[in-house]
């Protein structure tokens, strides 16, 4: 058994999950978590950030109900309203740091959205993924050169597909996986305990 992270970069709500999953890793170390980027931000939904007018309150929401933070630098993108918010380009760094040090995928995400939500970071940068590599002890010009390589982006649409065939609708969905079994455990919030509790009722199930 397996548990699948269908995430957002760009997704608040993902943001405000980053302290769940791994609470839940902690308590299942043996579970391998894989992570998925799914395209919330893509085709004609890629535009300045001040399109999307509920973005605020919802941070305000997501803090409350999670208590996940969201810096200075990342306020004062929302305050300009010219940042777009691109889903292809975050999935490819997604790749990329998940190439680096796949048994580390769920992390590496946190600290991806916590460069763009605490630090303002584009994730549309290169840059951005060297920083993000470089905190983590990853090799730094690898993670880079793997953003902008065509392989990145070709995972970036198998997560999109893969997103899609388990039916994922909203970011954050935590799934549990097993051989042909799969079981929806979170979507959007939920606590490490509710999670628990589902992760046990799908294994006495099987």
């Amino acid at each position: 058994m397996k548990l699948v992270y269908v995430f957002d970069a760009y997704c608040g709500w993902s943001h405000g999950f980053s302290a769940t999953l791994a609470e839940v890793a902690r308590r299942r170390p043996e579970l391998p978590v894989e992570v998925v980027s799914g395209g919330l931000f893509t085709g004609a939904r890629r535009v300045p950030i001040r399109e999307f007018g509920y973005v605020q309150g919802a941070n305000a929401k997501i803090a409350e109900m999670t208590g996940a933070g969201f810096g200075a630098a990342y306020e004062r993108l929302i305050a300009d309203g010219s940042f777009v918010m691109d889903s292809e380009a975050a999935a490819r760094g997604v790749a990329a740091l998940r190439q680096a040090a796949p048994e580390r995928a769920a992390e590496l995400a946190a600290a991806l959205q916590e460069a763009f939500y605490v630090d303002g970071l584009s994730l549309s940068d290169a840059g951005t993924y060297r920083t993000v590599a470089e905190r983590a002890g990853l090799d730094a010009d690898a993670v880079a050169a793997a953003f902008a390589s065509p392989a990145s982006a070709n995972a970036a649409r198998a997560d999109f597909r893969r997103s899609a065939e388990y039916g994922v609708e909203g970011f954050p969905t935590l799934l549990a996986v097993d051989g042909e079994r799969a079981a929806v455990l979170a979507v959007g919030h939920a606590t490490a305990p509710q999670i628990e509790q589902r992760l046990a009722a799908f294994a006495a199930a099987a």
